[in-house]
């Protein structure tokens, strides 16, 4: 009975957006991959999340968002003001290049 009651519950947990965005990476825009004509580079961030909970695949599109979230969150401490995705997401991996556009 347990198991049945956890196969109903993986597919609305993995529904769930686990990573939340702080109010000062809200203004961290994202542009898409490419070479940001006149913006400084200040650094990467490399992030990561669960893609996968026991045997279930999580959504590949909640899996995109919670990486850009976190790297927005994480271009905080590098003073950026722009990511730009430099990988595709692999395994829940995803890296960012962080820029000063402004």
């Amino acid at each position: 009975m347990r198991l049945i009651a956890l196969a109903a519950l993986l597919p609305l947990l993995s529904a769930c957006t686990w990573v939340e965005l702080s109010p000062q990476a809200n203004a961290i825009k994202v542009i898409p991959a490419g070479t940001p004509s006149s913006c400084q580079k200040l650094g990467e961030v490399g992030v990561s999340v669960k893609d996968r909970v026991v045997f279930y695949n999580r959504n590949e599109v909640k899996v995109r968002d919670e990486l850009e979230t976190l790297a927005r969150n994480e271009a905080m401490s590098l003073q950026a003001d722009t990511i730009q995705p430099m990988t595709e997401p692999v395994d829940g991996e995803q890296r960012f290049g962080a820029y000063r556009c402004r």
